[in-house]
């Protein structure tokens, strides 16, 4: 079993589609640091290097890498998986929820997705009630429009006909989001997807 959970699977890191979902911004309130403005996160995959052309979403403003700075050293270079603070030769308007990807490979902008969910909540779902969908760092209200089918757990078989959302369902839903969010295909991207 430890083999298993510890197995190094190559394909768990997209190295091709850069994504760096913004989680806050480092505004230092001293003398010292009076101007640096530094984007922090979890490089949720690609590569990234002082000197790229970045494209901030869902703004579609661009600038370029001035710093990475990884802990209290600066590198040249981050990838998948490191938490890294960015600064931007630019001041761009950024918060949290917002992506930071290369020019040349941005992510779809959509509101509709069609996505299998597990229902944890005590209470049944209520079909268009808005819920909170969390998407790497955004968070924006969702609905679910639609409820395709649910899974029978025990002969993983589809339930086409039962609709109501009860604690621990599976199923495949339809959701409209409240505003767009940044997304790949899980199949591409599984931290975006």
């Amino acid at each position: 079993l430890h083999t298993l959970e510890t197995i190094h699977i190559s394909s768990d890191n997209n190295m091709i589609d850069a994504r760096f979902p913004v989680q806050t911004v480092l505004r230092p309130q001293s003398e010292e640091h009076r101007d640096y403005r530094g984007y922090a996160g979890r490089v949720a995959s690609g590569i990234y290097r002082v000197g790229d052309e970045i494209k901030v979403l869902p703004s579609g403003l661009t600038s370029r890498i001035a710093s990475i700075n990884a802990y209290e050293n600066n590198i040249e270079e981050a990838f998948a998986g490191m938490s890294i603070a960015m600064t931007l030769k630019d001041d761009i308007d950024i918060s949290r929820g917002d992506m930071i990807v290369k020019v040349n490979n941005v992510p779809q902008s959509t509101q509709d997705i069609t996505a299998m969910i597990c229902w944890l909540n005590s209470t049944n779902a209520v079909p268009r009630a808005k819920y909170v969908l969390k998407h790497t760092s955004n968070e924006q209200k969702a609905v679910i429009k639609e409820v395709l089918y649910k899974v029978n757990i025990d002969t993983f078989k589809r339930i086409e006909d039962d609709k109501l959302l009860n604690m621990n369902d599976i199923c495949k839903v339809n959701l409209r989001i409240t505003a767009p969010i940044m997304a790949d295909e899980y199949d591409v991207n599984r931290e975006t997807g």
